[in-house]
């Protein structure tokens, strides 16, 4: 029986905004073009806890603290405390033990009088959660969800050429996060300036019905609304660059708009010999939108940039990206960014991204919300395949205060949120409108997705629908009959052991186009090899790419979460930690995947890393094996430890201290992992992996000295002055021969000059409870993380870096 395929295609689009980042409030910040799309993030006031009357224009705030946007405060220090961790957390275990709470913001500003007649809207891109907006006084709405952007239209209450106050009262309370989800306005906040006649926020959408090597057609749809009280004739126009900048296709039409009216104009335009978008080569063009009223004054532009690419799913041929199999080598990923907790900050949005593409991944879902503009911009970028999430509940709860409470009132509108947002992205190619819905293998269950689903549909019809689903059995066939494609959560190991939940699936629904949703890491074998043998399984999300914070220590401790953890405050289950080090998981999941030279080496304990979990259920497989790159283990001399080799290739060899150890083969029997016993001795572990009798790669784990120095190394050692930009820089304690002691611990202390501020110490001990925030912080596995915020104000930032008995470093940064 054959499978109906589901082939989707289009051209997506991010702004491009014409704005300067000068403080909001000065006249400067407004500068001479149709829009302004003014970046609202700088000097802020903050008050941790409530505060009556705040939202008064006329309230003191001249006590409060002074911030730059994105914020969050529960990744801050607790008030008189050198943590921000505290046992009796009422998130508990779920949030990592940080707090929530209520907090206010606000802001001063002038919008200037030469602007009184132009319509002023104010967009934030999320706030967590559950925010109340005022201006002047006045209450503009309230916005339950902490994950989708909303706008609120300002015009009627501005007082231009006068100062104005906007006031944010955020309401993170109760438990209602399964997971670390911070607290404030963590994304952007935007100011925005056009004129009555506009195009409408998320008002582009551009799709490419037929697309062929030698030529893409691609419809435009620009919807434009009328907020003057008079019929207003526009000519629309547009044109279409490639990534050099070359005119490829150009539009324009004339059109009459009523009097407070909307209208949707479509164009079509034809883009020759057109470079398609893929992982490999994330090819990007632009397109420049203006309206111009009947004079020729242009009154409103946006550009965008767009990707063109076909994708199509199939029983047959699994997924096809213009028109290539592609297997998904997926990351569930979650929305925090570790030391700066849920800050969405550009560079640390763009860092995951490349992060997680350097250790082979080419998907990401998007766990379990939909993420921020930065980050899909990333995977646009850098060539990464997204699944765009809505919800991690819907009408029944999974916490008493969650989204469920608010899930009938909005979901409609935080769909459209995330659609319309999100359509024009070439990187998603799946909308995900759940994961482990409570209500899934019930009547009332189906049904809500039929309705989600078909909502979905409607706002785009050019990407299939799907949902991550738990608990695999055949109750939950109506709901998967609602979804173009199925997700299965933990489909290897687990309750079915060792057999392939698809296998089964597939005898009974031989139509059905499913995927591993979420996998064990313990089980990245079998999941992997699901994907590899079956078409009809398109890719494998193992939980999770990146760690993460909260939902603590399922990564070694599992579940059941029945007793009080503290002070565990991370998953501890990522590939890739907190600071952005592989962890052993990521290293075998590149021989799994054929990336780098496909070796590794690691050592089992003696004694385990960390005290084991008892009680952990059979099931519960989110931890990986107790290995470390360490052959430091004093006190063990002549003793015989486990050494595990991670190889793609035939035949491994292994050395200690230049002698054999013998030769073993790698391959699908033993899981890629061959392994020995090993009489300890100091010195040196050396892996030598061939095909053939040909040598393929070398790999050496070495012991060290104590240490005696640190070295720092930054991922980017120029930043732009804009008060936004990031420089990650890590330092490593290493002996005299320049290698890393895994078992150093010393704390070290931290010195800035320039125009610069630290704004994340961090390590990834997954049960610190040091602060992120003080110009402090103690090394784990002999290593950790410093991340510098750049200011407005251009020069030369040094970092200089100290530990008593340790010789000092330092390291220079230069922002322009």
């Amino acid at each position: 029986m054959k499978s109906k395929p589901i082939i989707m295609v289009l051209l997506a689009t991010f702004p491009v905004f014409f704005s300067s980042c000068d403080k909001p409030g000065k006249d400067s910040i407004f500068i001479n073009q149709p829009r302004q799309e003014v970046l609202f993030d700088f000097d802020w006031r903050f008050h941790r806890g409530d505060a009556e009357n705040a939202q008064l224009a006329e309230y003191d705030d001249s006590a409060w603290r002074t911030l730059d946007l994105p914020h969050d405060w529960s990744i801050e220090d607790i008030p008189g405390t050198d943590s921000p961790l505290i046992p009796t957390a009422i998130g508990g275990i779920s949030t990592g033990y940080y707090l929530g709470g209520t907090s206010w913001y606000r802001k001063t500003f002038n919008v200037p009088a030469k602007l009184e007649g132009k319509k002023v809207s104010i967009m934030f891109e999320g706030v967590y959660m559950n925010s109340d907006i005022w201006l002047n006084g006045v209450h503009l709405g309230n916005h339950p969800y902490g994950y989708t952007a909303f706008e609120f239209d300002l015009t009627e209450l501005i007082k231009f050429g006068e100062e104005n106050v906007l006031a944010v009262q955020v309401k993170n309370e109760g438990r209602n996060s399964r997971w670390y989800s911070g607290s404030g306005i963590y994304r952007h906040v935007w100011l925005n300036v056009t004129e009555p006649v506009h195009i409408k926020i998320w008002g582009v959408g551009i799709t490419t019905p037929e697309i062929s090597a030698e030529n893409a057609t691609v419809n435009i749809t620009t919807e434009i609304v009328n907020k003057s009280e008079v019929i207003q004739p526009v000519e629309i126009s547009g044109t279409v660059f490639d990534s050099d900048g070359k005119k490829v296709a150009e539009f324009s039409s004339d059109i009459e708009i009523g009097a407070g009216n909307e209208i949707s104009d479509v164009q079509t335009v034809q883009v020759n010999s057109p470079n398609l978008w893929s992982p490999e080569a994330p090819d990007l063009y632009q397109t420049v939108i203006e309206l111009k009223n009947k004079k020729g004054k242009i009154i409103d532009k946006k550009a965008e940039h767009f990707g063109i690419r076909t994708i199509e799913f199939s029983v047959e041929n699994g997924f096809l990206l213009n028109g290539k199999p592609v297997l998904m080598r997926g990351a569930c990923v979650h929305h925090d960014n570790g030391p700066l907790g849920s800050a969405a900050f550009d560079r640390a949005e763009e860092r995951r991204v490349e992060l997680l593409k350097a250790s082979g991944f080419n998907a990401i879902r998007c766990a379990h919300n939909p993420p921020s503009v930065a980050f899909l911009d990333a995977c646009d970028r850098l060539g990464m395949l997204v699944i765009d999430e809505s919800f991690d509940m819907w009408q029944r709860p999974k916490n008493p205060q969650d989204y469920s409470n608010y899930f009938d009132e909005w979901w409609q509108t935080d769909i459209e949120a995330m659609v319309l947002r999100d359509r024009n992205h070439p990187s998603i190619i799946m909308w995900s409108t759940g994961n482990e819905i409570p209500e899934r293998g019930e009547p009332e269950g189906a049904e809500t997705s039929k309705m989600l689903a078909e909502y979905v549909r409607k706002l785009d019809p050019t990407r299939p629908v799907t949902a991550a689903v738990n608990g695999l059995n055949p109750d939950k066939d109506p709901y998967f009959a609602t979804l173009d494609i199925s997700g299965y959560n933990y489909s290897f190991g687990g309750d079915h052991g060792k057999q392939s939940i698809f296998e089964m699936d597939h005898e009974r629904v031989p139509d059905r186009i499913m995927y591993c949703a979420e996998s064990y890491p313990l089980e990245a074998f079998g999941a992997w090899m699901d994907v590899v043998n079956h078409s009809y399984v398109l890719g494998d999300f193992v939980w999770t790419g990146f760690d993460y914070l909260g939902e603590a220590s399922i990564g070694w401790r599992g579940y059941p979460h029945d007793e009080n953890f503290y002070p565990w405050n991370h998953a501890y289950c990522g590939d890739i930690d907190i600071c952005g080090f592989k962890r052993p998981q990521s290293f075998y999941r590149d021989v799994l995947w054929e990336v780098g030279d496909q070796l590794s080496i690691f050592v089992k304990p003696p004694v385990s890393s960390f005290p084991e979990k008892e009680n952990r259920a059979s099931w519960s497989k989110w931890h990986w094996h107790d290995h470390v790159a360490d052959w430091n283990w004093e006190g063990y001399e002549n003793q015989n430890l486990e050494v595990n080799v991670y190889s793609g290739h035939e035949k491994v060899e292994l050395f200690l201290n230049g002698e054999s150890l013998g030769i073993k083969e790698t391959n699908t029997d033993n899981e890629f992992i061959a392994v020995w016993s090993v009489t300890y001795q100091t010195g040196e572990l050396k892996a030598v992996a061939t095909d053939g009798e040909t040598v393929k790669a070398e790999h050496i784990l070495k012991s060290a000295e104590n240490p005696v120095k640190i070295l720092l190394s930054a991922d980017r050692t120029k930043l732009l002055a804009t008060g936004q930009d990031l420089s990650y820089i890590t330092f490593e304690l290493v002996d005299e021969n320049g290698i890393r002691n895994p078992k150093a611990e010393n704390l070290l202390q931290f010195e800035m000059e320039g125009p610069g501020e630290i704004i994340a110490v961090a390590s990834a001990n997954p049960m610190s409870t040091e602060s992120f925030q003080q110009p402090q912080r103690k090394a784990w596995q002999g290593r950790g993380l410093v991340i510098i915020r750049s200011q407005k104000n251009a020069g030369e930032i040094v970092l200089r870096v100290k530990s008593d008995g340790i010789e000092s470093a330092e390291i220079n940064i230069d922002s322009n």
